[in-house]
C-alpha cells in the first residue's frame, strides 16, 4: 500500500507540474487545505512549502483561495511578484458545492487583470480543483 500512497503523491505533483529542487511558496493556508498536496509537493521538490513571508524567488506559488478570502486580483497580483521567469501560480479552489468555492470565470476573469494567463486546470483530491496561471512570455527578438 506504500506503492499506492507514493504513486498518489508523484501524480499530484506531476499535475502540477512540480519536480525536484523548486522553490515553492505557499499562501492562503489554513485548516481546511489537502495535506495530500501539500505532502506531495514537498516529497517531490524535496523542500518545505515557504510562506508569505519568503524573500526567495519563487518557481511556483499554490494559492489555496475561497470565497470570501478578500480580492483576487490584488491576491494574484501580489503572488506573481516573486516569480521567477519560467514561474506559475496555482490557483486551489474548493470543489462545486463545497463551502468557499469560486466560479471559474472569475479566476478567468481575475486572470488577465493581474497579467496572468490561465493555461489548464486540475482535480486535487476530494475537495479541490486548481487552475494553473501563468506571466505572459517576454518578447524574444527575432532574427
Amino acid at each position: 500500500m506504500v506503492t499506492a500512497a507514493d504513486a498518489g503523491a508523484s501524480d499530484i505533483a506531476a499535475k502540477l507540474g512540480i519536480e525536484p529542487s523548486m522553490i515553492v511558496q505557499e499562501l492562503g493556508y489554513d485548516t481546511d487545505v489537502d495535506d495530500q498536496v501539500r505532502e506531495a509537493v514537498e516529497e517531490t521538490t524535496g523542500e518545505e512549502l515557504l510562506d508569505e513571508d519568503a524573500q526567495e524567488v519563487i518557481d511556483v506559488v499554490l494559492l489555496w483561495f475561497r470565497d470570501g478570502d478578500g480580492d483576487l486580483i490584488d491576491t494574484l497580483v501580489d503572488a506573481r511578484t516573486p516569480l521567477s521567469d519560467e514561474g506559475f501560480v496555482w490557483v486551489l479552489t474548493p470543489k462545486t458545492g463545497r463551502d468557499g468555492h469560486i466560479e471559474p470565470s472569475e479566476i478567468a476573469e481575475a486572470a488577465p487583470t493581474a497579467g496572468l494567463s490561465q493555461t489548464s486546470n486540475a482535480t486535487l483530491g476530494e475537495d479541490w480543483v486548481g487552475s494553473k496561471l501563468v506571466p505572459p512570455k517576454q518578447g524574444k527578438g527575432k532574427r
